[in-house]
């Protein structure tokens, strides 16, 4: 009685431990493939970053920023006459 219940449960045993080892494999290379997908977008990403990040410096600098200013929006440097200086005590600032 022992032994063929010990063949029964080898016998399920046995492909059981297969398809396990099937599934792992399976769950393996879709997280492999998942992985490289994430490393592709990253890079892309990255790549992109790095794009707006010199557009940021080439839009940021002084001199674009002053013939923005006088060009487009029709700007001009303050005279000394027209600067007015405010100062402020500590104790009067916010109530």
């Amino acid at each position: 009685m022992i032994k063929k219940l010990l063949a029964v449960l080898l016998v399920v045993a046995i492909p059981l431990c297969l398809l396990c080892t099937v599934w792992q494999s399976s769950r393996y290379v879709s997280l492999e493939s998942e992985l490289s997908r994430m490393e592709k977008e990253q890079y892309e990403v990255i790549r992109v970053n790095n794009r707006l990040i010199s557009g940021i410096t080439i839009l940021s600098t002084p001199e674009r920023i002053e013939k923005v200013a006088t060009e487009d929006l029709g700007m001009r440097k303050a005279r000394a006459d027209e600067i007015l200086r405010i100062e402020l005590k500590r104790g009067n600032i916010g109530g």
